[in-house]
């Protein structure tokens, strides 16, 4: 919250299961499947637009919403993204958080391009993501000390 400049606001965060956030998705967005991650904004109100999320002002206290986000699919990504689940978990957490200030990539692809941009920029700002190593083969390994890598 420190990098999007709002770090006296209040924040929930949630880690539950898929089956948990499956029910939230259903009871709240009417669709019967787990999410990654799900926001729910106390800026918004009722029929009324969505807040500019660059009208945003850092109040004590002011609080945002709520980000839920599942381990378990946060934990599947990171394995299939090759990175640590903290990376994801973070990842998650960003794009809820945007969420919550406004931001919507399913608006328009305009849209999209600017809540992705603003990922990507506070990511850099908190920690790039970590790649997991993965162990050499005992053939890369014995390539790689004969000096014989080839790159891929």
């Amino acid at each position: 919250m420190r990098a999007a400049g709002v770090p006296d606001c209040e924040l929930s965060v949630m880690l539950v299961s898929d089956r948990a956030i499956r029910a939230l998705n259903r009871n709240y967005r009417h669709l019967d499947l787990p999410a990654d991650v799900l926001s729910f904004s106390q800026l918004e109100e009722v029929d009324v637009p969505p807040p500019d999320p660059r009208a945003l002002i850092n109040r004590r206290g002011l609080p945002l919403g709520d980000v839920v986000i599942s381990i378990d699919t946060a934990a599947r990504q990171a394995r299939e993204l090759s990175i640590d689940i903290p990376s994801r978990l973070r990842a998650l957490l960003i794009h809820g958080f945007l969420h919550l200030i406004g931001y919507d990539h399913e608006r328009s692809p305009a849209e999209a391009r600017r809540m992705f941009a603003r990922a990507r920029a506070l990511e850099s700002r908190i920690a790039p993501p970590k790649e997991i190593s993965r162990p050499r083969t005992k053939t890369r390994a014995r390539k790689a000390a004969s000096g014989r890598v080839i790159a891929r």
